[in-house]
């Protein structure tokens, strides 16, 4: 029989809730991740109905503005030539319906100058056109 001296300590059994909370953790994070939420609409509307037709867009959503190698420049079939910036823009504004607000196609040959380009570009932006867009030749890559 051994008894117990003055030194010996006696430890007592316990259980660790370190790990338990280590898991428990590891779980919440997992159906947090996992869930999804689904909104229902609170409030239902019934929105009325409408019987009148769309109205007609009679007018082009894109012009073409060509530019030829020599810099000679065409707005739709109508040739402004060699004009200055003012001829482009007014001939612009003479061609495209005011208030339709189309896409201007800009289509200027390889070998256009720089500034002749710009000067479209110049043109389009002083006749009130914000959007513009340049058309390309795809090339097949190998």
């Amino acid at each position: 029989m051994k008894f117990r001296q003055r030194g010996d300590s006696c430890e007592e059994p316990y259980i660790s809730l370190v790990p338990l909370i280590d898991v428990v953790l590891v779980i919440l994070i997992f159906l947090s991740v996992t869930t999804t939420f689904s909104q229902t609409a609170q409030l239902k509307i019934d929105l009325p109905e409408a019987d009148a037709a769309a109205p007609a867009d009679t007018a082009p959503k894109e012009w073409v503005v060509a530019i030829t190698a020599e810099g000679s420049v065409f707005v739709g079939e109508r040739a402004v030539g060699f004009g200055s910036v003012e001829d482009i823009e007014a001939a612009l504004t003479a061609v495209i319906p005011a208030g339709s607000n189309p896409t201007l196609v800009i289509e200027a040959d390889a070998r256009t100058p720089h500034q002749r380009v710009i000067d479209v570009m110049r043109a389009a932006q002083r006749a009130g056109f914000d959007k513009l867009t340049f058309s390309v030749e795809r090339v097949e890559s190998r």
